[in-house]
This record gives structure tokens, C-alpha cells and sequence, in this order.
């Protein structure tokens, strides 16, 4: 028979172990179904807690063809949910990561994979031309 004290102390570890279990893990900004606003203080952090595909918008509140793809993007997100994910960055407020990946027109859609761009669509591509460069980037 094991002494009293080990019973304790394997309890405690048991009580660990399974909090550490339920916790759910952090899935950085990520909504299924929705286009998320990335900015520089959360994009790298952000790209690093996905597996999944990600189509950022690089886009400015002032672009027409930008504010034409909106519903688009809404709409992929929806119909991709849980397949990749799908933000938005501001490229007037972000200026930093615009000139990191070489945004010089926008819209500018940046696929990424495990945190580095792997796929670059420019203009407003529509539903067609975004959703095919998706497609190939689809595990």
C-alpha cells in the first residue's frame, strides 16, 4: 500500500495534467466564417497559430475596387469556414507590413502557408480569381 503522501501528491499531478487538457488551445484572432482585422501588432502572432491556408485583403477604406471585394471575401469566409482563414489589413494604418510584402496596388490579396506568402492575386479579382488561388492552396 502506497503511504498517504504520494496519494496526495500524484492527485495533485492528476489536477494538472487534466486542467492543462481542458484548456482550450489559443487560436489567436481566428473566426471560422468571418474576416478578421490584422494589423501590425497581431499579424505575425496570428499567422503563426494556423495551420489552415490564410487570404489577407491588403486593402485602404478610400479604394473602390477594395470596398467591391468586401462582400467577396465575407462570402468566402463563409463558404471556406473551417478550411482556411480570411483577414483584412489596412494599409494605411499599417504601412509597415504593406511594405514588408511588396503591396504597391491594392486590393492586393496574399495567400499564406505556415506564415510565408505563397500566392499573390492584385486587383479585383472577383469571386472566381480569389477562390481559384484558394483552391490551390487547400490541403
Amino acid at each position: 500500500m502506497m503511504p498517504m503522501a504520494e496519494d496526495k501528491e500524484l492527485e495533485r499531478i492528476k489536477k494538472m495534467m487534466m486542467r492543462r487538457l481542458m484548456r482550450p488551445p489559443d487560436r489567436g484572432p481566428w473566426v471560422d466564417g468571418e474576416v478578421v482585422e490584422l494589423s501590425t501588432s497581431n499579424f505575425d502572432d496570428a499567422l503563426s497559430k494556423t495551420a489552415k491556408p490564410v487570404v489577407v485583403d491588403f486593402w485602404a477604406g478610400w479604394c473602390a475596387p477594395c470596398r467591391l471585394m468586401k462582400p467577396v471575401m465575407e462570402s468566402l469566409a463563409r463558404d471556406y469556414s473551417g478550411r482556411a482563414h480570411f483577414a483584412k489589413v489596412d494599409v494605411d494604418r499599417n504601412q509597415e507590413l504593406a511594405r514588408r510584402y511588396g503591396v504597391m496596388s491594392i486590393p492586393n490579396f496574399v495567400v499564406f502557408r505556415n506564415g510565408k506568402p505563397v500566392d499573390r492575386a492584385v486587383g479585383a479579382v472577383g469571386r472566381p480569381g480569389l477562390e481559384a488561388m484558394l483552391r490551390r492552396h487547400l490541403p
